[in-house]
């Protein structure tokens, strides 16, 4: 087992189980309290709450789910890992990493306002981002140029 890979199942997890949290709190319509003591409710309430309609928890439940199932896939059968899968994989998990960025930028200059859970599965989406670029091998340079970002 790679230590890039176990880094990817275990923060997967983690974002997995965060996300559901956030997802039950909201719900239950129950005050979503920040590690730090303050309410994240301004933030996850927001406007920014949602993209295209669907609430941002459910696509951090959809995300985490997907990269926990595949990498956990890929552990027990690492056979199954094909370069398009990878590819693919990684892709979508820059895309949730540059997703993550465009939140924290909302929070810190549009809302003015923190919430700790959704600093930590951004963190947690970095780290998947670039453990799954190390499996890669490929470049990040590569991986810029493919999204188009330097066109």
């Amino acid at each position: 087992m790679s230590l890039p890979s176990f880094i990817i199942v275990l923060c997967s997890f983690f974002g997995l189980s965060l996300s559901v949290f956030i997802y039950i709190k909201k719900r239950r319509k129950k005050t979503l309290v920040c590690p730090i003591g303050h309410s994240c409710d301004p933030v996850v309430h927001s406007d920014y709450s949602r993209f295209m309609g669907i609430p941002v928890e459910i696509l951090g439940i959809l995300y985490y789910l997907l990269i926990l199932v595949s990498y956990s896939a890929f552990l027990a059968y690492p056979s199954i890992k094909t370069g398009e899968v990878g590819s693919a994989l990684l892709i979508i998990s820059a895309l949730a990493f540059l997703f993550s960025g465009y939140l924290t930028l909302v929070q810190a200059f549009v809302l003015k306002e923190w919430c700790t859970w959704c600093l930590i599965s951004a963190t947690l989406c970095t780290i998947i981002f670039f453990a799954a670029l190390q499996l890669s091998g490929f470049e990040i340079t590569t991986v810029v140029g493919e999204l188009g970002i330097l066109r």
